[in-house]
């Protein structure tokens, strides 16, 4: 059925704008009037949009940005206060929010393909925990970073999860017990994020450095960045003798035997993804 134009004009705008180039799935939060805060809605849209992106072969990279001067503003506090009405004062909600939040940073960093913070405005609260949850960021001069909820008498206790595995535990405490914001070059020197670039040339650098990484096996990508993260998590010989087992797993690959022989014969390697 053919949609008149009053019909779509009606339609209300997707809360996650998409793009596909050169295998590089751009993702915006585009609420900014709601300075694209952390709902169940937004979240539920978000995780479904990681979800088609893991399946689909096209997509290498992704690139996690938003519209506007806010980031991402974190839990949605009205959503939140509204829950006191109901008759356990939203205890059940909060749970679900909470819990709904813990699932969607899980399955960024457990995604098999790499995701990119690009952050052009504020990243606060759950948005700071949401740019510590990527692999990568790259922010402007101009953007800068706070986890305030002591200042409302709520502390950050799930960004802290994400912050303090970038952050140093000084580095990580000052945010959580001050809930000053730091710029975006505190935040670099904090772990926090990768690059700064000014405003101006903020989409020919990001999409330049995503098309790098894009590039390479997408096989080579998935199990690099799973053993990264379960590593991390070992003591110093588990870790090793892990990563000894992934090594020779992915020696076995014919992406492996493809970019090894290609880099001999200096030629530029075909990747299957097998």
């Amino acid at each position: 059925m053919q949609k008149t134009e009053d019909t779509a004009a009606a339609e209300p705008r997707p809360q996650i704008g998409k793009l596909l180039h050169n295998g590089v799935l751009r993702l915006v939060l585009q609420q900014p009037e709601k300075m694209n805060a952390l709902s169940r809605a937004m979240m539920c849209a978000l995780s479904a949009e990681l979800e088609l992106a893991a399946n689909d072969p096209a997509v290498r990279v992704i690139l996690l940005g938003a519209e506007g001067k806010v980031f991402c503003a974190g839990h949605d506090l009205k959503e939140l206060t509204a829950a006191r009405a109901e008759a356990d004062g939203g205890r059940a909600t909060y749970e679900a929010i909470m819990r709904q939040c813990s699932d969607l940073m899980q399955q960024i960093v457990r995604l098999p393909k790499p995701v990119i913070a690009v952050v052009t405005g504020v990243a606060t609260a759950a948005g700071c925990q949401l740019v510590a949850s990527c692999d990568l960021a790259i922010a402007t001069d101009t953007a800068t970073f706070c986890t305030p909820g002591v200042n409302i008498g709520l502390f950050c206790s799930t960004p802290m999860v994400a912050v303090s595995r970038n952050a140093s535990p000084k580095q990580a405490m000052e945010m959580l017990l001050t809930g000053e914001s730091i710029d975006a070059s505190t935040a670099k020197s904090f772990g926090l994020i990768n690059r700064i670039v000014p405003g101006d040339y903020l989409e020919q650098v990001v999409q330049k450095y995503a098309e790098v990484i894009a590039s390479k096996s997408p096989l080579t990508l998935k199990i690099g960045k799973e053993a990264f993260y379960r590593q991390l998590e070992m003591p110093l010989g588990e870790a090793y003798d892990y990563a000894a087992l992934v090594m020779v797993e992915n020696m076995m690959a014919r992406d492996a035997e493809e970019g090894i022989n290609a880099f001999l014969q200096k030629r530029k390697p075909e990747w299957t993804g097998e």
